[in-house]
């Protein structure tokens, strides 16, 4: 049985229609931080039970309940969540089958070995006046023991 699960990071509070209709379908979606409002979740929660952790940008009494890092399995898959990459710790995230980050707003999927193969994946979701980079989400396919990552790229105007 396939399982695809969405991943998204750095909404800002902006939850484009092209984001929803690109992780319809995923289950569960996994938010990298920088949400920037509960709304964010709640329409998320719609299409799937979510996992999110807290980014730099989310203060408040609704993000307190946010964790800054989260470790889920999803059908004997490891992941490990958190929103800045450089503040991974290497022993937490021993023995993942995927890091999931935010923050640096520069889309990415690569394939690290160690004892198993692990994928980083970043996404960006929201663009920055100081970026000219793609609006994307992710979806990672988990099928017969192996996990594969896709980067989703927007079709957005800016």
């Amino acid at each position: 049985m396939m399982r695809t699960i969405g991943a998204i990071s750095d909404t800002h509070g902006l939850l484009r229609p092209q984001a929803l209709a690109a992780l319809a379908g995923c289950d569960p979606i996994i938010h990298a931080g920088d949400v920037g409002s509960p709304d964010v979740l709640a329409r998320l929660g719609a299409l799937a039970p979510v996992h999110a952790v807290r980014g730099n940008v989310d203060h408040g009494a609704w993000s307190a309940n946010l964790p800054v890092t989260q470790r889920i399995e999803i059908d004997g898959f490891r992941i490990y969540v958190l929103h800045i990459l450089a503040e991974l710790d290497p022993q937490a995230a021993d023995h993942v089958d995927a890091v999931i980050y935010g923050h640096s707003h520069q889309p990415s999927t690569s394939l690290r070995s160690r004892q198993r193969t692990a994928h980083s994946f970043s996404i960006r979701a929201v663009p920055g006046r100081r970026f000219r980079l793609p609006i994307t989400v992710g979806r990672m396919t988990a099928e017969h023991g192996k996990l594969r990552a896709e980067i989703v790229e927007l079709s957005v105007e800016r």
